[in-house]
């Protein structure tokens, strides 16, 4: 499934900008998630992205941001603190709320993990949660800091180095992780859980997994990563988490497993579509049994989910096209290859359209469509592919006058 990606800002706990990427199916999402990077990390680390990229190419769209004072995102590090980034969890997921649909999801990775499992509680429409290589503990972090705690706590501060970065740590910091307390929040959670941790995590030890599952109610599950790094930086590691947790949340969601089926259409009915309340422009299109997507591009308004209405009309005309073609081929036995049609469609002045039937005024849709033939067509071929290709129903239709009879339901 394609998947792309769209970036967006919120306003966070401490009044700046958070940087996030939002990380979209093709088609209507089946729910959304939002992931919490590891400490000092941000958004854009090769576990996070992947992660996304990989639960939305399984339907499932994933925000990913950069708490206040990382990556791209406003405010300063050294004035946040656990709780800080619990609000900032809780404000993405009041943004995914009003913009597009709240968080059924909340994913954490190292002291994220943390951090979703104190916020996950406080977001009602969160049916199910997942850590990766969490601490139990929020005050694991504290470890990094070693030989600056004096430091910190006889000036105030101190610079620390983290992961080949310098970052200021303040005694607010330090209090803030002091006050935590996760063991009662995890009891408390009444949310679905998934832990998945590496038994060899040199940076949280998988005696971490152990306190938080047993800490948990169920239904819980615990995956073990066998030989996974911490930060998850080989691609199979991240590839195996998205595909593992993207399989276990279905039966949490709502709607279970059978979510965006295709729905039975009335008799006489070829195709219904239904706004699916995602963005401003994205609709559901049911056929027969199958199901679709359409939508406008980014700059029109849309999310770029799907095709748009006047490319739609252009896929019946090709299709439509290609497929009388090949009745006409078959028919005749002609020894030819596969054919393609290609499309292009604008809107043009009649006076500017040579082929355009005098009396037309104003503008006309001007569709331009090119035949070729797997392993050439022979030339003798070209008036006759043209003439068939003419009496395509749907090439009929566009040409001819139709009638579009419209009622409302009462």
């Amino acid at each position: 499934m394609a998947v792309h990606s769209l970036k967006v800002e919120f306003e966070g706990s401490q009044g700046g900008k958070l940087a996030a990427r939002l990380d979209l199916p093709a088609g209507t999402p089946r729910a959304f998630a939002l992931f919490a990077h590891c400490f000092t990390c941000s958004k854009d680390i090769f576990a996070a992205s992947r992660i996304a990229g990989e639960l939305a190419g399984h339907g499932i769209a994933v925000l990913r941001f950069d708490f206040t004072g990382l990556g791209a995102s406003e405010g300063e590090f050294a004035n946040t603190n656990f709780s800080s980034n619990v609000q900032d969890l809780l404000r993405a997921a009041d943004f995914l709320r009003a913009n597009y649909q709240a968080p059924q999801i909340m994913i954490g990775h190292s002291l994220g993990g943390a951090a979703v499992l104190a916020a996950a509680g406080d977001v009602p429409e969160v049916r199910a949660v997942a850590t990766i290589g969490a601490p139990a503990d929020a005050g694991h972090v504290v470890h990094n800091f070693g030989a600056h705690l004096d430091e910190i706590s006889e000036h105030g501060e101190a610079t620390v180095m983290l992961a080949g970065r310098k970052f200021n740590i303040k005694k607010q910091f330090i209090d803030d992780l002091a006050g935590q307390v996760q063991h009662d929040r995890i009891a408390k959670l009444k949310r679905a859980l998934l832990v998945f941790h590496a038994p060899l995590d040199k940076t949280v030890g998988i005696e971490n997994a152990g306190e938080i599952f047993s800490a948990a109610k169920h239904p819980k599950s615990f995956i073990s990563l066998d030989d996974a790094d911490h930060l998850l930086s080989r691609k199979r590691d991240a590839i195996y988490v998205a595909d593992v947790l993207s399989s276990w949340v279905q039966r949490f969601l709502d709607g279970g497993a059978d979510a965006g089926q295709s729905v039975k259409l009335p008799d006489g009915v070829e195709a219904r579509i239904s706004e699916t309340g995602f963005g401003k422009f994205q609709q559901d299109v049911w056929t027969g049994r199958h199901k679709l997507v359409a939508d406008e591009p980014a700059e029109f308004g849309g999310h770029d989910t799907g095709p748009g209405p006047y490319d739609f009309l252009s896929v019946a005309l090709g299709a439509c096209t290609s497929m009388t073609l090949r009745m006409y081929a078959d028919r005749k036995g002609l020894d030819v290859g596969r054919f393609t049609v290609d499309i292009s469609h604008q809107k043009v002045h009649a006076k500017d359209c040579e082929e355009c039937a005098e009396g037309r005024e104003g503008r006309v849709d001007r569709f331009e469509r090119r035949i070729s033939v797997e392993g050439g067509a022979p030339p003798e071929l070209h008036d006759k592919l043209i003439e068939i290709a003419g009496k395509c129903p749907v090439h009929r239709t566009l040409e001819a006058s139709s009638v579009v009879v419209t009622t409302v339901d009462e």
